[in-house]
């Protein structure tokens, strides 16, 4: 099963070249069922292989001026402060097991795959559903009416890296377009830094929480970053709502099966 997870591992960086979200949905799942890592500790790998993925990436859209700054500012700082709460006190604070269903203990790590595959069916309505492009090509300098729900997400976005390890990319665009009003390509390369730079604090702020697969983590992070470049290949010939469509509906598959193996299987 390791093959099929390094050959994934690829693909998680062509999602993220491609429309600039679901790296982090596809790794954790990748890493618990493939690779045979405990759940918590695959949310936090996932955090370093994301992050530094995104980081190309994002490096890559900044040199071809598709990076917003302002908006980087405004996600980024209220995610890194709900990430840091969440990884130093929320995490720890959750019990396991949390509870029981007729005398079936629901572990810790049972209740985060399920959460996360919850997730990656809201992930994947993102995906599949047409974002419109926004008339304007810049977001208006002064939008105070806009600034609370950018902030409020960005707090959302940050509960969501911190426990879950995901980037929250299918959030982070649809917030871009429709209340910043940032061009579609522009918001990708926007994401990719927004999920770099949340997705490296995360994983800062839980570095002495495990000991790491080292060899994996940077493995996985060489392939995925090898997938970037193929993903933004493949975006400038590929048209990427399409892709995106497609890759929403195998996110869907992914987070039912995930729910049926957890609780059924």
């Amino acid at each position: 099963m390791e093959i099929f997870g390094y050959i994934a591992s690829v693909f998680i960086g062509v999602s993220l070249g491609l429309v600039g979200s679901g790296g982090s949905i596809l790794t954790v799942p990748v890493l618990v069922y493939l690779m045979s890592v405990n759940p918590l500790l695959a949310t936090t790998s996932s955090l370093f292989i994301v992050g530094v993925t995104s980081l190309v990436g994002g490096i890559r859209a900044y040199l071809k001026h598709l990076v917003d700054f302002r908006a980087v500012s405004e996600f980024g700082i209220p995610s890194i402060f709900s990430i840091f709460l969440t990884r130093h006190y929320l995490l720890p604070a959750i019990p396991s097991p949390m509870f029981y269903i007729r005398h079936e203990a629901v572990s810790r790590e049972m209740f985060l795959m399920i959460v996360f595959a919850v997730l990656m069916l809201g992930a994947s309505i993102s995906m599949i559903r047409r974002i419109p492009e926004p008339e304007t090509g810049t977001h208006p300098e002064t939008a105070p009416s806009r600034a609370l729900p950018v902030i409020l997400i960005g707090l959302i976005i940050g509960l969501i890296t911190g426990l879950l390890g995901a980037g929250g990319g299918f959030l982070i665009i649809p917030t871009l377009v429709l209340f910043l009003k940032i061009p579609m390509k522009t918001a990708v390369g926007t994401s990719l830094l927004v999920i770099a730079i949340n997705s490296l604090f995360g994983f800062l702020f839980s570095l002495k929480q495990f000991t790491y697969d080292w060899m994996l983590i940077l493995s996985f992070t060489g392939l995925a970053i090898i997938g970037i470049f193929a993903g933004s290949k493949l975006s400038e010939r590929i048209p990427p709502a399409s892709l995106k469509k497609g890759f929403g509906w195998f996110v869907m598959i992914m987070g039912i099966y995930i729910i049926a193996r957890e609780l059924f299987l």
